[in-house]
């Protein structure tokens, strides 16, 4: 096992090619072990290199409702109007600091996503 840091796109693409011939090794085993630290390495790299901004908050909003099978009057009990959930969802309104409270609470949508800028 020789492990060295990642710090070029060569490292990373022999990186990449070593983490696939060992990927199904036993845990606990010298490969296993190997396994485990390349994976820590090449997370480290891409978080670096190729770093994910949060979602739109609009958008996220619109996933997670989809995903907890809500519709526009559901989220108008969250937020207090049918008349503000609309116009949130269709971007004619900000967030407040209150709905994205409320928001956070009820749909377990991290402040970090939606504090963020939108158009």
């Amino acid at each position: 096992m020789k492990i060295k840091p990642i710090k070029t796109k060569k490292d990373y693409q022999d990186a990449l090619a070593r983490l696939e011939i060992i990927f199904n090794s036993k845990k606990g085993s010298a490969h296993g072990d190997e396994l485990e630290i390349l994976g820590i390495l090449i997370e480290k790299y891409e978080d670096l290199h190729f770093p994910i901004g949060f979602p739109d908050p609009i958008e996220a909003i619109k996933f997670r409702m989809e995903q907890m099978g809500y519709n526009q009057d559901d989220l108008a009990k969250v937020i207090g109007l049918k008349s503000r959930a609309s116009e949130l969802l269709n971007k004619k309104r900000k967030l407040t600091l209150e709905m994205i409270r409320l928001i956070n609470q009820s749909l377990k949508i991290p402040t970090d996503v939606l504090i963020q800028a939108y158009h």
